[in-house]
């Protein structure tokens, strides 16, 4: 380390300082409390410029002016906290490096093999046979030594023993903790074990040390599981891809793969990166990327995702992206991130913890030496029916004491939170949904009403054929002659209409001459020497048709008159009115002469929208809205199909914003559905922002809160519920920890709760039930609404 007059130098003697960033991995950091600790010694380094901790992956993040420090010295400052660093790297100011492709997180550690585990079991062994001694064998319980006139038996010299063993790691976790001045566990436990060996309480000091450990080892086990589910996400993207290099297949790392690189995947292969299909066709498993639980087929053209699986035949793919920037890696890297934007309950036990560690703390100094000092003779006091008995002895006071400062740790609701959060993100995230912040997960969680755009979220956002309507002629005639028209045209209408005649198979469909688009109204042209017209009925209607009638009137009378297929020579009465107010566009088709039918086209609705919303009315959500700035006609039918409790419609884009404060006044946190573009200032306005359709798209990933990654409103339940589930899941861990703790600091000194069962219930199964109880949250599942 330099002093200061060293930075002004900077890189290249500019007068500009480079900064580096190392991303380190350290393991042992598990808990808030361990991060607190690592975050301090690094604060106390002279030229470290920013720390970001995340104990639920293991990993510290640390950018420093390389001028003044190195890697080295910021390594050094996080063992000089205790805590081990397992590997890492330094990157340069763009990102790049030697691992600045990559995402880190702690490796699976063999948690019962480790030296830890190892000092634990002896210390474990020597403390049963000293309990054995001291129980069970006292006549061979025989004193073999001294020390400054204080005999030690054999069942002491185990216990000192098992100290030894056991003991002393925590100490000297305890000892960093004064160094950095942080009053957490580690402290607290070491100045116990400590105490409790320098009076005497030898089978008290062996008992803590051991049983601490294991408390510390399980801890580390629970952490450990729930990393795991973080490792999964981070194994869907392979390592290797093949690609073609002068023609010929290589496989390489995929970080040195380049765009524009062509990829090969064979069968039951993962594809390597994001990329088009150049040539092949095949299904695709996007699930891991999407969530999509029916694979998607692919062709020359389509997009795929890294990550996803090549069911079935070979496919070429141009790569677009490289291995730090596919889909997949930026979701990996945003859930990472995640963890960084606290939720308002994990500030609060933050803030909580900081005064209630204090104050138990003194409470178990004054417990220690108040009674002693007060209490003369022994006093009888009846609880509950129970009768107890205080006495003045000073040992067994200080025993009270010792058994209060472990229950003064606040690991078991302090880690509650992130556990939770790591739990829910990493589930959403492999099913298809991007949560960008525990902030976020909590926030929609407690959303009161759910504003959804309808183009392209409860709708799919692209227009089909839904009837074909014919008279005096088939339903492939009148697609044949319409299709022959809008072939010409470069309406999404027209696009439609194609679609749909091609799905008929009618091949050829004829040529028009003399194309004219008549803006407003429709199309005309020629074909086989007559003008045919496709388009509003107010067109035909100024070409003198009664469509009521579908006959042609001049001045003279009726001209044609045509049968319907119900030989009526009509339309059914008010059926185009009733297509239009269903929210349909209808095109009619025919002559100057006569019509030949009318062709109902709209936005199909989604299959899972209507249980969607459904779904959210059942799990609690007070009121869906739908915001549009479609036509009143068109957003009622969709409306009303899909069973909204109100919609707004023909809003533009401030209008929507107005909308969503509308909703925040009258019901509380609202969340927004859109496609992330165009719904950007309502999505930015309300609590929650949720993009659909997010896969590959930037835009979408950048700014909205939580993205569904593809295109299916289904989800959205499923990350109601996930996030509702996981804010009472915190809740009752919060609650219950503080609950039990309270309970064993009010039997201390009614002599009813042991520092053995202050540790075993207070600090290892409190720390072990939250951890299970968050774990749960994988286990929320996405429903098949599709289906239902």
């Amino acid at each position: 380390m330099t002093d200061g007059s060293h930075e002004d130098e900077g890189a290249g003697g500019d007068g500009r300082r480079r900064e580096l960033t190392a991303r380190l991995v350290v393991p042992e950091m598990d808990c808030p409390s361990c991060a607190q600790k690592v975050d301090k010694s690094l604060r106390r380094v002279d030229g470290v410029v920013d720390t970001t901790l995340q104990p639920t992956t293991g990993t510290a993040t640390v950018t420093y002016d390389s001028d003044r420090i190195s890697e080295a010295d910021v390594i050094e400052a996080i063992e000089a906290a205790g805590y081990e660093v397992a590997g890492g790297s330094s990157t340069d100011d763009d990102g790049r490096g030697e691992t600045g492709d990559g995402v880190d997180i702690a490796p699976p550690s063999e948690v019962w093999t480790t030296p830890r585990a190892k000092k634990t079991w002896i210390g474990a062994v020597f403390v049963v046979a000293g309990l054995l001694f001291e129980f069970l064998l006292t006549t061979q319980n025989v004193a073999v030594a001294s020390v400054l006139d204080y005999p030690l038996s054999i069942a002491d010299v185990l216990f000192l023993a098992a100290v030894a063993a056991s003991g002393i790691p925590v100490v000297r976790s305890g000892y960093y903790s004064a160094r950095n001045r942080s009053l957490d566990i580690d402290l607290l436990m070491g100045t116990a074990i400590i105490a409790a060996t320098g009076i005497g309480y030898f089978v008290e000091a062996a008992t803590l040390a051991v049983l601490f450990s294991i408390a510390e080892l399980l801890e580390e086990y629970a952490m450990d599981r729930a990393r795991d589910s973080l490792r999964e996400l981070m194994e869907l993207s392979p390592d290797e891809a093949t690609v073609l290099r002068a023609g010929e297949e290589l496989t390489v790392p995929a970080g040195e793969v380049e765009v524009g690189e062509t990829a090969v995947v064979r069968p039951g292969e993962k594809i390597p990166l994001d990329g088009t299909v150049r040539e092949g066709e095949s299904a695709v498993d996007q699930s891991p990327i999407t969530g999509e639980s029916v694979p998607v087929d692919k062709a020359a053209g389509d997009e795929v995702y890294a990550g996803a699986i090549n069911e079935e035949g070979y496919l070429e793919i141009e790569v677009t992206s490289t291995a730090g920037d596919s889909t997949l890696s930026r979701v990996i890297e945003m859930v990472q991130g995640a963890q960084a934007k606290r939720t308002e309950t994990e500030q609060f036990v933050d803030r909580f913890s900081g005064y209630y560690t204090p104050v138990v703390v003194v409470l178990a100094i004054l417990t220690a030496a108040i009674p002693p000092l007060v209490i003369a003779d022994p006093v009888s006091v009846e609880v509950a029916g129970y009768g107890f008995v205080f006495a003045g002895d000073w040992q067994t006071w200080f025993v009270h004491g010792l058994t209060l400062l472990v229950i003064a740790c606040p690991c078991a609701f302090v880690i509650s939170t992130p556990v939770s959060v790591v739990s829910g993100i990493t589930s959403a995230a492999k099913n298809g949904v991007l949560i960008k912040g525990g902030n976020y997960l909590e926030a929609m969680g407690g959303v009161d009403a759910v504003a959804v755009d309808k183009t392209g979220t409860l709708t799919k956002g692209e227009l089909a054929v839904t009837d074909v309507l014919s008279l005096d002629t088939t339903d492939d005639e009148l697609l044949r002659y319409a299709a022959g028209l809008e072939r010409r045209s470069e309406h999404p209408i027209a696009a439609a209409i194609l679609a749909r005649a091609d799905e008929a198979g009618l091949g050829d469909l004829p040529e028009p001459t003399s194309f004219e688009s008549l803006t407003g109204k429709g199309i005309r042209g020629e074909i086989d020497g007559e003008t045919y017209y496709a388009g509003k009925p107010a067109l035909f209607e100024e070409l003198g048709f009664d469509l009521s009638r579908a006959r042609r009137e001049t001045d003279g009378g009726v001209v044609a008159e045509e049968t319907s297929q119900s030989d009526s020579g009509a339309f059914a009465e008010d059926t185009l009115a009733a297509l239009e107010r269903e929210g349909k566009t209808v095109v009619v088709v025919g002559t100057g002469s006569k019509v030949l039918g009318a062709i109902a086209i709209a936005d199909e609705v989604r299959p899972a929208s209507k249980r969607a919303v459904e779904r959210l009315h059942e799990l609690g959500v007070e009121r869906v809205v739908m915001l549009t700035g479609d036509n009143e006609g068109t957003a009622r039918a969709i409306a009303e199909a899909v069973g909204v409790d109100e919609y707004r419609a023909e809003l533009l884009p401030d209008e929507k914003v107005d909308a969503v404060e509308a909703l925040q006044s009258e019901y509380g946190a609202v969340a927004m559905v859109g496609d992330g573009i165009n719904d950007a200032p309502a999505l930015a306005t309300a609590e929650v922002g949720i993009a659909m359709g997010a896969a590959g798209t930037d835009t979408a990933l950048e700014t909205a809160d939580i993205a569904l990654m593809g295109d299916d409103i289904g989800k959205l339940p499923y990350l109601y519920d996930l996030s509702h589930t996981a804010n009472g899941v915190i809740r009752q861990s919060i609650w219950v920890s503080l609950g039990v703790k309270f309970l064993l600091a009010l039997g201390v000194p009614l002599g009813l709760v042991s520092v053995a069962l202050a540790v075993v219930v207070g600090d290892m199964g409190m720390s072990l039930g939250v951890t299970g109880n968050a774990m749960r949250l994988s286990r929320i599942t996405p429903e098949e609404l599709n289906s239902q």
